[in-house]
């Protein structure tokens, strides 16, 4: 039986801890992908995309290989990855969890003033935040600061110091903002969409006039930013407009809610893909808020 490396230890500990894992090669890169999947045979690492574990027997598909399993971490397919390994790194989203890499001393001085504190790791040049809860990856949100998550990994660097909190809507509204870019003018949706009346909020304890007057207020928000910032306000008006309907019994017709907060976004240029996000988020932190 191979022994098992001082790396691959790390990696035992963190996994019984509840972390995903996966081993680092030179460069803290992940390992290449297994013969079955060289050059794309595999049709082209579909788990770098979509939310999933890799079922290849060796690491591959970065990412999407980390486990939790003692038996595939310590499997004879994994002892050559262990033995080259020169770190360990994990996968965030799969443990509900969500990093916010800073990258140098400016960035650290904006998550200071701007984000709530939360555990923190010090990496080579800069920091980890890590709060719990998980939500898209995306990188260069803003200035030296990604965004580690469902589609990414991080490389561990210990346990950090201070007392993790939640996810904030500070950070998701920054992957919001990130794809908010607008697109060429005479994008449209090609589907149809539904409008919110009453007839689909039976369960609603707000009258017509107060959910379409708040409506209407944050769908002329939305139309206002013609040149940028349409996706980040509507994460906010999604939010704030879900935010009243936490303590209804419900339905409340949010859904058509959304496809109305999603027109508006469309209208002023933002892709739909984009929009559909940014509303989504918005509930989405409305909910884990109240609960």
């Amino acid at each position: 039986m191979t022994q098992p490396t001082p790396i691959r230890r790390v990696a035992c500990a963190l996994a019984a801890a509840g972390l995903p894992v996966l081993p680092l090669r030179a460069g803290k890169v992940p390992f290449g992908n297994c013969r079955a999947c060289t050059g794309n045979a595999c049709g082209g690492r579909p788990n770098m995309k979509t939310a999933g574990p890799c079922t290849c027997p060796a690491p591959c598909h970065a990412w999407a290989a980390a486990t939790t399993d003692p038996h595939i971490i310590t499997s004879p397919a994994w002892a050559p990855a262990w033995a080259e390994a020169v770190a360990v790194a994990y996968h965030p989203g799969g443990a509900e969890l969500t990093v916010v890499d800073l990258d140098n001393p400016a960035a650290i001085a904006w998550a200071r003033e701007n984000l709530p504190a939360t555990r923190t790791v010090p990496t080579t040049r800069g920091q980890h935040w890590i709060y719990q809860g998980a939500m898209p990856s995306a990188n260069a949100v803003r200035p030296g600061v990604d965004i580690k998550s469902r589609s990414q990994y991080a490389r561990w660097l210990g346990p950090g110091t201070g007392r993790m909190t939640v996810l904030p809507s500070a950070v998701r509204a920054l992957v919001v903002r990130e794809e908010a870019t607008p697109a060429r003018r005479g994008v449209a949706s090609s589907s149809p969409r539904a409008t919110w009346d009453r007839t689909v909020a039976s369960g609603c304890r707000h009258t017509e006039r107060y959910v379409r007057t708040g409506l209407e207020r944050g769908l002329s928000i939305v139309r206002q930013h013609t040149e940028t910032g349409a996706g980040s306000q509507a994460f906010g008006v999604a939010r704030f407009l879900a935010a009243q309907h936490t303590t209804c019994p419900g339905p409340c017709g949010l859904d058509a809610i959304g496809e109305e907060i999603v027109a508006a976004t469309v209208s002023v240029g933002v892709p739909e893909p984009y929009a559909r996000r940014a509303v989504t988020n918005g509930f989405q932190t409305a909910l884990e808020r109240a609960a």
